[in-house]
């Protein structure tokens, strides 16, 4: 059994640790309502060029563009959304497991798939995992901009218009509640016809000057902002899931205080105890 003294050491060791998990764990709280308000900001305009976007997929459209033409999938690219940093609980093992999971299917398929990667933690993890990374961002801050993200969406896009790519996926986290946040996949290219109520009558828009350019430029837009609202709700994900992992790891450093504390009393009673039966057995001796 260790000593009084290297109890309170240990003691004294794991208050400044919890004294520091507590301060993250405030620091985190106050990022996350940064972030859920800027993801709140980003999502109406997210889903308003959604629906239009479905619209536009499911009319018999006077121009057709390529983003929304099918083909023959012999090889798929993914863009998937991590944290720069860690100490966020399983955020990204359970994101990065569902990506896995996907590319395990395409490889029993015999399909190849290159990675499109933003954050830090997955370029990590397919640097030991393996994968084809044909483009990448880190470093892009708890408030992106969409200047971080233009080159490696340009990429992959690229990619798809010259017949490299036949198929875009995009994965990450959403944010459902402070105490839940899902990994999903979704297909971002070419566009899926959306299954609404609101779009179950097909139509199509009257397109000035030619649907040909405002369609182009529609539907970059939407894959643009699709990403971004993305990198936007990770990164709320990324403050709550840090928020409860923090909280989590204090009230343990509270348990593992109060544990060391009661065998440190009971090591005491048990060396005072000691030493009045030898007291007792000296007198008595005497």
């Amino acid at each position: 059994m260790a000593n009084a003294k290297e109890l309170r050491k240990q003691i004294g060791s794991i208050k400044n640790t919890q004294k520091i998990t507590s301060a993250m764990e405030m620091v985190a709280a106050s990022k996350m309502r940064k972030a859920q308000d800027r993801m709140a900001k980003g999502r109406p305009y997210s889903d308003y060029i959604r629906a239009v976007i479905g619209h536009v997929a499911n009319a018999s459209a006077e121009y057709r563009h390529f983003y929304m033409q099918d083909r023959e999938v012999k090889r798929v690219g993914y863009i998937v959304v991590t944290t720069d940093k860690g100490l966020c609980g399983g955020l990204n093992v359970n994101l990065l497991k569902h990506v896995v999971q996907d590319l395990k299917k395409l490889s029993e398929e015999g399909i190849e798939y290159d990675l499109c990667l933003i954050g830090n933690k997955g370029a990590q993890f397919f640097k030991s995992y393996g994968g084809n990374v044909i483009a990448a961002s880190s470093h892009v801050s708890e408030s992106p901009q969409m200047s971080d993200l233009i080159g490696s969406i340009k990429v992959m896009l690229d990619s798809f218009e010259d017949g490299t790519i036949d198929r875009i996926y995009l994965a990450n986290n959403v944010f459902i509640s402070t105490m839940t946040q899902t990994p999903t996949m979704r297909q971002l290219v070419p566009l899926d016809a959306i299954e609404d109520d609101s779009l179950k009558h097909h139509w199509d828009y009257i397109y000035e000057p030619d649907a040909r350019q405002l369609v182009e430029d529609l539907i970059t837009r939407f894959i643009e902002s699709q990403v971004y609202q993305a990198v936007v709700e990770n990164v709320a994900c990324e403050q709550a899931a840090k928020m409860i992992a923090m909280k989590n790891a204090t009230e343990n450093a509270g348990d593992l205080i109060d544990e060391l504390q009661l065998i440190m009393n009971n090591a005491r009673q048990s060396a005072i105890t000691q030493e009045l039966a030898e007291i007792v057995g000296g007198a008595a001796a005497v």
